[in-house]
């Protein structure tokens, strides 16, 4: 076949990115439509290409008859025409007859062309879907191309990507021709072609983002536990490390900031937290809260997943963060209900008084008699230094925090044996008293006090039950007392 239809079947290959066997095909199915069109059927028709498929010849396959016995000229060929091709023609032999697409009628041919182009839109189609279906969550970078009603069109190379205005980062904004990277999110098949849609808004497009800049995440030495997100303001990560030598915030944060300031500049300043994974929904809470110090973690309620984080004054604003965006963050990436107060605050609820006043209550005799206030669990006696070292590794230092965990959060801690909790459970009973603030006075034994301004003893009106003069209410029924002293007439003297 002329070299002009060979060029073309090169030039298909180049410009759309069809394997050469695809393009075959598609030659195939043009030629076989043509000649279908001119003689009525193609059952006869044979295809052949040369080397490397740059050379194309479409033959008819005839049987040889006796002359005068010709009954179908498209599909037999008479002994003395076919003697003239091959001296050696017999009856019933097959004789390929290579025909010219020239001689193919002008309607036939442009019906051949539009099934072929069908064909190729289907092909091409079916390979970009193939080849972009594979890539989802993967980092593509194209050039802005247009924009329409909010989206953005994309020019990746053999295709046009689409970015929603609801996959755009609120702080970003494009120019024509700038370059884009952005995350493939979902290729779908359309009746117009094949669209890409992509993100840069979705959180796993800052893990790919990281996977790019450290290594260990690539290699999955560190792995990535959660990552939340509020696109254009702050992302929160929380990583972990499967190698006890490998520092997995350091390594995410590079010497000298060097890697997150390479994410940092892809999201044009977006702020994002690198955190430590921590099992102990304390101390990740502790963490998901940084940059701001908590002095406390005080778990509320573990089946709703309810928390409270005390932190100083100083901290309150930035534990919140701006418009609450911290804590927000802090609540999606431990999947927990947090509440900040101020330690001031948090002295003036309710919430486990009597464990408040067992700490606060804890005093210790020094040699000269005088009570001073303790603290601290270090403090306490029968608590080894290793435990408390234990106990300091997860944040937890004060007596206060120690009297409001249970014999299970205390034995899910590492390094903590069930003989350190015994010994725990101990020191909180020998030395801490919890004291009661809305006890009634019956508590109190009037009995056995040292100054007793009158020792004339009464009887309770109500009950019988004896009472002192200086007394307000019977300790036994409770009623209020009052008494009335009369005062004697003394005789002149």
């Amino acid at each position: 076949m002329n070299s002009e239809f060979t060029e073309s079947i090169r030039q298909i290959t180049q410009d759309k990115g069809i394997s050469s066997e695809l393009v075959q095909k598609v030659v195939e199915e043009f030629l076989l439509a043509a000649y279908k069109k001119t003689f009525g059927t193609s059952d006869n028709a044979v295809i052949k290409f040369g080397e490397e498929g740059k050379d194309v010849t479409i033959s008819a396959k005839k049987v040889v008859v006796e002359d005068d016995d010709l009954y179908d000229p498209v599909g037999e060929i008479e002994l003395a025409e076919a003697r003239a091709l091959n001296e050696e023609a017999t009856v019933g032999d097959e004789i390929l007859l290579e025909i010219d697409p020239k001689d193919f009628d002008r309607s036939s041919v442009h019906t051949a062309k539009q099934k072929a182009k069908q064909y190729l839109r289907d092909i091409q189609k079916d390979t970009l879907f193939s080849e972009f279906s594979g890539k989802e969550n993967e980092v593509i970078i194209g050039y802005y191309q247009r924009e329409r009603n909010g989206n953005i069109y994309v020019d990746l190379g053999r295709t046009e990507g689409i970015l929603p205005r609801k996959n755009q980062s609120p702080r970003e904004s494009y120019a024509p021709g700038s370059r884009i990277k952005s995350m493939i999110s979902e290729v779908r098949k359309t009746p117009g072609g094949l669209q890409v849609v992509l993100t840069r808004r979705d959180p796993k497009f800052v893990e790919k983002l990281f996977e790019l800049e450290v290594p260990e995440i690539y290699e999955k030495t560190i792995l990535i536990h959660k990552i939340v997100r509020e696109a254009g303001y702050r992302t929160k990560i929380a990583v972990r490390s499967v190698k006890e030598e490998v520092d997995p915030i350091g390594a995410c944060v590079g010497l000298r900031g060097v890697r997150i300031q390479a994410v940092m500049k892809e999201l044009e300043g977006e702020r994002i937290d690198v955190l430590k994974y921590d099992p102990d929904p304390k101390s990740f809470i502790r963490n998901a809260l940084s940059p701001a110090e908590v002095s406390q973690i005080v778990i509320l309620d573990e089946a709703r997943k309810q928390a409270l984080a005390v932190v100083p004054e100083s901290q309150l604003s930035l534990a919140i963060g701006k418009q609450g965006l911290n804590v927000k963050l802090a609540n999606r990436l431990c999947d927990w209900s947090i509440d900040v107060k101020t330690i001031e605050q948090f002295e003036e609820m309710d919430i486990n008084r009597g464990a408040r006043e067992a700490a606060h209550g804890l005093f210790r005799d020094d040699d000269e008699g005088d009570e001073s206030v303790i603290t601290a669990i270090s403090e306490l006696e029968g608590v080894s230094e290793r435990v408390v070292g234990i106990l300091g590794e997860h944040g937890i230092v004060l007596i206060e925090s120690l009297v409001n965990m249970s014999r299970e959060e205390l034995s899910k801690i590492d390094g903590i044996t069930a003989s350190d909790v015994e010994n725990l459970m101990k020191a909180i009973e020998e030395n801490v008293e919890i004291v009661d603030e809305e006890a009634p006075d019956a508590s109190i034994d009037y009995s056995n006090q040292d100054t007793v301004e009158y020792e004339e003893e009464f009887e309770c009106p109500e009950c019988g039950h004896p009472v002192q003069i200086n007394m307000t209410q019977c300790p036994n029924c409770n009623v209020g007392l009052s008494f009335e002293i009369e005062e004697e007439e003394t005789e002149e003297k």
